[in-house]
C-alpha cells in the first residue's frame, strides 16, 4: 500500500512557514539585542525555509502524479486504452508526472547549486563581519534566551516529526527538511544557553556561537556542491530513490544517530569479510552505546559538584545567584557544592599581581603577548597613547594672553593585588574598570597640577614629571589612588605604580630635547661659575663660609653701620682667616717687620758713624773709601803680578793676532789718560 504524498506535503509546508517566521523572530530578536551570533541563525533557518518549500512542490507534485496515475488506471479499467490521437496507454494524459519527471531532474539539481551557493556566500559574509561585531555587547539576554528556547523545542518536535515520518519509502525526502529543522534546534538551544550566561557575565559561548554559524554554513555549502557534483556520474535505477544533493549527510548524522552504527557495521564487515554485526560484543555495544552515552553525561554533569582552588587563587560560591553566608570566600584546595546550575564557582587568581594600563593601549602580536620595546621620545611607542595636560608658567610677553598648559604623554603601568574578594565582586558592578577610572582620576588632577621644568619645580615647589622628582610623584599618585580605592571599598592593595613612560608627543620631542639640552647647559655654566666661585673662596679664605663672614664683616665695617665693629675687630677676623688672605697678611707682616727692623738697623749704624767721624775723621773717611772700593771691586777680575824692584822691563811686541789675550797685554788695557 502506497502512502499519500498529501501528508508529507502538509508537513513540508507547515515547516516551511514556521522556518519562514523563525527567520523573521531570529533577525529582529538580533537587531533588538544587538547580538551577531543570533542574527547569524536566522540565515542558517532561512536554508532550511528555502529546502521546506522546494519539498512542498515536490510533494504536490508527486500527490499530483499519484492521483495522475489512479485515473489512468481507472480509465484502462474502462477499455479506454487509446486517446483521439491513438496514442498507448495514456501517455497524452501523463502530464503531471512528466512535470514530476522534469522537477527531479532538472529544477532540484539547480536548487541544490543554487542553496549551495546561498550556504557559501552567506557564510564568508558572515565571516567578514564578525570583525564589525567584536564587542559581544548584548541587551535583555535573558529575553533572547527564552525565545530562542521556544523556537528550539518546536524545532525540536517538528524535526523529530517529519525524520519519523520519512522512515516510509514515499517520504524519504523529509530526512533533508528535518536535518535543517533539526540543526536549528540545536543552534536555538546553544544561542538560549550562550545568552544566559551572557546574564552572568560569561561570553565564551557567544564568541564561539559567532564562528560556528557561518562555518557550518560553508561547510554545507560545499557539501552540497560536491554532492551535486558526484549525481551526474551516479548511476540511477529506475523505481529506485535517488537522494538530493541537498540532502546533508552531515546533518543527517546527527538527525539518525542510528545510521552511525549502522555505517561502522557495514565499513567493519567489509574489511573482515564476514559479519562483524552480528557477533554479540557488537551487538551488545550497540544495545550499550545509549547508556553509556547517558552514563558519561551524569559523571560529566557530577564533576560540576568538585571545586579546585590553586594556591595563588581564592573562589566564591553562588547559589542560585548569590553567594553563600557560610563561606563566601574559600581558600585552596578541595571543595565541594552542589551541582550545576544550583551552585556556581568563581576562581580569581587574588594573591597574582594584575596590572591596569593608564594613558596607553599596548600593542600586541598575534598570540596576544604585549610586545616590548624601548620608549624613545620620538616614536611612537604602543598602538594607542593619550595625551594629558600638565601645569606651565608663561614668564614672556610673547605668550601673553597663551593658555599656560602644556600636553605630555603618559604610559603608566599600575600593579594590584585583590585583598578582599568579596568587596572587589559585589560591591561594585565592573571593580576593574571602576579601578582604571579612578587611576585616570587621579592621574589627570595629578598631572594638571604638576610641571615638566625642573627649575620651574625647585622654586615653586611642584612635583617634576621629567626629572628627579618622578620617584615623589609616583609615591604621592600611589598613596592617591589607594586612598580613593579604599573609600570606594573597591578591596584592592596597589603595589607598583611606573611613571618612567612620561614624554612629549614625538611630533615635538625633537624641540624638546633641545630645550632639554639648552636647560643642561645652562645648568652646566651656572654649576660651573658656582664651582668657580668656591674655590676661588676657598683659596681667599679657606673656606666659602669664611669669605662670607669675612664679606660680611667688612660691608658692616665699611657702611659704619655697627658701631661695635671696630678695626681691631676687622683685624681680628682677617687674622683668623686661611688661604691667600693669610698668607698675604703674613708676608705684609714680614715686609714690615723687615721694613722696621732695618731702619732701626741704619739708624743705629748712623749713630755710630758718626761717634766714629767725630773721633777721627781721616780715619773714618779712608776705612770707609776702603770699605766701599771693596764693595766696588768684588765681581771684579783681578790679577796680581810680582816682580822686584831690580828687574827690567822687557818688551815684547808679537804681530800675531790672538784670540785671547795674555798676561803680557795688560799694558795695553790701561786706559789712555786724560
Amino acid at each position: 500500500m502506497k502512502l499519500s504524498s498529501h501528508r508529507a506535503q502538509l508537513a513540508s509546508l507547515t515547516a516551511g512557514i514556521l522556518s519562514v517566521v523563525f527567520f523573521l523572530i531570529v533577525l529582529l530578536l538580533g537587531n533588538w539585542s544587538t547580538s551577531f551570533a543570533v542574527k547569524t541563525i536566522a540565515w542558517q533557518i532561512l536554508a532550511g525555509a528555502m529546502v521546506w518549500l522546494v519539498l512542498t512542490v515536490q510533494f504536490k507534485l508527486q500527490s499530483m502524479a499519484a492521483q495522475e496515475k489512479l485515473e489512468i488506471a481507472q480509465l484502462s479499467r474502462l477499455g479506454e486504452t487509446t486517446t483521439i490521437f491513438n496514442a498507448p496507454d495514456g501517455q497524452m494524459l501523463a502530464t503531471s508526472q512528466k512535470r514530476l519527471a522534469l522537477f527531479e531532474k532538472w529544477f532540484l539539481p539547480g536548487f541544490a547549486v543554487f542553496i549551495s551557493l546561498y550556504q557559501i556566500g552567506i557564510g564568508l559574509y558572515l565571516y567578514k563581519g564578525i570583525a564589525v561585531y567584536s564587542e559581544f555587547t548584548v541587551s535583555q539576554p535573558l529575553v533572547g534566551a527564552g525565545f530562542m528556547l521556544a523556537m528550539a523545542f518546536l524545532s525540536f518536535l517538528l524535526a523529530r516529526y517529519a525524520i519519523g515520518m520519512s522512515v516510509e519509502p514515499e517520504w524519504r525526502p523529509l530526512r533533508s527538511g528535518g536535518g535543517y529543522m533539526l540543526a536549528t534546534a540545536i543552534l536555538c538551544l546553544a544561542a538560549a544557553i550562550a545568552l544566559a550566561l551572557v546574564q552572568f557575565k560569561s561570553v565564551i559561548m557567544i564568541k564561539m556561537m559567532v564562528w560556528v554559524v557561518p562555518v557550518l554554513l560553508v561547510v554545507l555549502g560545499f557539501e552540497t556542491l560536491f554532492n551535486f557534483i558526484m549525481d551526474i556520474y551516479r548511476p540511477r535505477l529506475r523505481g529506485q530513490y535517488s537522494r538530493a544533493a541537498f540532502e546533508s549527510r552531515i546533518l543527517g548524522l546527527i538527525s539518525e544517530p542510528g545510521g552511525i552504527i549502522a555505517t561502522a557495521a557495514s565499513a567493519l564487515d567489509y574489511q573482515f569479510g564476514f559479519k562483524v554485526s552480528n557477533t554479540w560484543f557488537f551487538q551488545l555495544l550497540g544495545r550499550a552505546v545509549v547508556p553509556l552515552i547517558l552514563f558519561s553525561a551524569v559523571v560529566v554533569y557530577l564533576l560540576s559538584t568538585i571545586v579546585v582552588i590553586g594556591p595563588q587563587e581564592q573562589g566564591i560560591i553562588e547559589r542560585f545567584g548569590k553567594p553563600m553566608a557560610n563561606k563566601a570566600v574559600i581558600g585552596s584546595g578541595l571543595h565541594w557544592k552542589m551541582p550545576w546550575p544550583i551552585d556556581i564557582a568563581y576562581v580569581y587568581p587574588v594573591y597574582r599581581v594584575q596590572q591596569v594600563n593608564v594613558g596607553f593601549k599596548p600593542e600586541t602580536d598575534k598570540d596576544g603577548v604585549t610586545k616590548r620595546q624601548p620608549l624613545l621620545w620620538d616614536v611612537e611607542h604602543f598602538e594607542q597613547e593619550y595625551n594629558l595636560l600638565t601645569a606651565t608658567y608663561t614668564t614672556s610677553s610673547i605668550d601673553e594672553g597663551a593658555v599656560p598648559v602644556s600636553i605630555i604623554r603618559a604610559a603608566i603601568p599600575v600593579q594590584y593585588k585583590v585583598k578582599d574578594l568579596y568587596s572587589f565582586l559585589y560591591k561594585h558592578k565592573d571593580s576593574q574598570q571602576l579601578l582604571e577610572d579612578i587611576c585616570y582620576r587621579e592621574v589627570v588632577q595629578f598631572v594638571a597640577s604638576a610641571v615638566i621644568d625642573p627649575e620651574i619645580s625647585a622654586t615653586k615647589g611642584n612635583v617634576d614629571l621629567l626629572g628627579a622628582g618622578r620617584g615623589q610623584a609616583a609615591h604621592e599618585l600611589k598613596q592617591r589612588i589607594q586612598k580613593h580605592a579604599d573609600d570606594m571599598g573597591l578591596g584592592i592593595e596597589v603595589v607598583f605604580l611606573g611613571l618612567q613612560g612620561f614624554h612629549p608627543p614625538p611630533k615635538v620631542a625633537e624641540d624638546y630635547e633641545k630645550v632639554i639640552g639648552a636647560v643642561q647647559k645652562k645648568q652646566s655654566l651656572i654649576l660651573g661659575a658656582m664651582a668657580q666661585r668656591n674655590r676661588l673662596l676657598t683659596n681667599l679664605a679657606g673656606s666659602v663660609e669664611k669669605a662670607d663672614e669675612l664679606y660680611q664683616v667688612s660691608s658692616r665695617y665699611q657702611a659704619q653701620k655697627d658701631p661695635a665693629m671696630t678695626p681691631e675687630k676687622v683685624d681680628e677676623a682677617f687674622g683668623n682667616a686661611q688661604g691667600d688672605i693669610y698668607a698675604t697678611l703674613s708676608q705684609a707682616k714680614s715686609y714690615a717687620y723687615e721694613k722696621s727692623a732695618l731702619a732701626k738697623a741704619d739708624s743705629e749704624r748712623f749713630v755710630g758713624q758718626l761717634q766714629a767721624y767725630r773721633a777721627s775723621n781721616s780715619i773714618f773717611k779712608n776705612e770707609y773709601l776702603l770699605s766701599m772700593l771693596e764693595e766696588a771691586l768684588e765681581p771684579i777680575r783681578k790679577y796680581i803680578v810680582a816682580a822686584d824692584s831690580k828687574d827690567s822691563e822687557v818688551l815684547i811686541i808679537d804681530l800675531q793676532e790672538k784670540l785671547t789675550p795674555s798676561l803680557y797685554d795688560i799694558s795695553g788695557l790701561e786706559e789712555p789718560k786724560k
